[in-house]
């Protein structure tokens, strides 16, 4: 029986061959350019997508909470980077539990976040592996490239207890761009800010080893890093491709693994159609090169106006025709807030459901 007969929307649907091959593109360019994977589990927060990253070729994995870093534990996965500052005393307690579990880095850019993490590396006779956080232009976490940044690596690298271990960023400002030229460019930036401040280090006779860079956009021009001194990615979004990435011409649809499933259930006035979609199957992530908040692609004319908690509403042209009970498909702007409004997203194969993926991390946002 094919998986829309039995379907019931709406359904977060995620075509298995297509995340196969995203999983195997994405570590073959690693590969390629001779740096380690790292992905970032927050776009899927399923144990098994990062087993599956794992099994292509993947070093560890990238979560964004210490909660997530406990579920993923808890799914046997031994080599996690909390890329997220670790702040007070419960959260240091569950940080301290998990570090005695598996092998746990941990990212910073203050001063006196790092000298918590040190006193807790103390206490359990170790070092704490830090990633010192570098600002490469998102304008979020992280001091300013070069001396800035070499400055609060100096007096981190005094402390007891931890160990810098590597200089990373996130580049998410490419989202923004365009073109590809305009990414690539994003991504020679987003390295220089690191290796700029890696040499500044050096003249202060501190060896930080790793250069770790993240973001899917700029991790698809790796390939031009290669040799440049880049150690590490940490793409998320590439697992289920988006409209953030589509839109820009970065992927082509047939890379977009997810879509959500709605079924139309209103028609109250001429040009307008309403879904059983709204804010809380969607997310209200809108985007800078597409109106509205995803893309049916059978019917690329459509755009998803407006969203209330659980109305979707569509904007349809004259000439389109939708009744109530049909059903449409969409590929969000943003999967990573998709999933996380979700407990399971549906596995399907040459239209056959083929397994059930718990959202294991749903909602750990401590």
């Amino acid at each position: 029986m094919q998986f829309e007969e039995i379907m019931d929307t709406p359904a977060i649907v995620i075509d298995l061959d297509r995340l196969d091959a995203n999983l195997r593109r994405t570590a073959a360019l690693a590969s390629h350019a001779a740096v380690r994977l790292r992905p970032h589990t927050k776009t899927h927060k399923s144990i098994w997508i990062a087993q599956e990253q794992l099994r292509h070729g993947a070093s560890g994995i990238t979560v964004a909470k210490l909660g997530e870093a406990e579920v993923m534990a808890d799914g046997g996965i031994d080599d996690i980077l909390i890329a997220y500052p670790i702040v007070g005393r419960l959260k240091l307690e569950r940080l301290g539990r998990l570090l005695q579990q598996v092998k746990v880095s941990v990212s910073v850019d203050s001063y006196e976040v790092a000298k918590g993490l040190s006193e807790l590396g103390e206490h359990l006779k170790l070092r704490v592996p830090l990633y010192l956080d570098v600002n490469s232009g998102l304008n979020r976490c992280g001091k300013e490239p070069g001396q800035e940044t070499a400055e609060l690596a100096a007096e981190i690298a005094k402390l007891p207890g931890i160990r810098l271990a590597a200089l990373m960023t996130h580049a998410g400002q490419a989202y923004a761009k365009s073109r590809a030229d305009d990414c690539l460019a994003v991504a020679l930036a987003e390295a220089e800010a690191l290796l700029e401040s890696q040499r500044a280090l050096r003249k202060l006779g501190i060896e930080v080893p790793d250069i770790s860079v993240g973001s899917t956009p700029t991790s698809k021009f790796i390939g031009a890093l290669a040799g440049s001194g880049v150690t590490e990615i940490r793409p998320g979004a590439y697992v289920f491709g988006d409209g953030s990435q589509l839109y820009t011409g970065l992927i082509g649809e047939e890379e977009c693994a997810m879509r959500i499933y709605a079924t139309v259930v209103s028609t109250p006035r001429s040009g307008t159609v309403i879904i059983d979609a709204g804010s809380k199957t969607l997310s209200n992530d809108s985007s800078a090169h597409r109106k509205g908040f995803g893309m049916i692609t059978e019917f690329p004319d459509i755009f998803v106006e407006r969203l209330s908690e659980e109305h979707g509403i569509l904007s349809v042209p004259e000439g389109v025709h939708l009744q109530i009970g049909d059903v449409v498909a969409i590929i969000p702007n943003h999967c990573c807030a998709v999933t996380n409004l979700h407990d399971q997203l549906l596995g399907v194969r040459n239209g056959q459901l083929e397994r059930i993926i718990p959202v294991d991390a749903r909602g750990k946002v401590k």
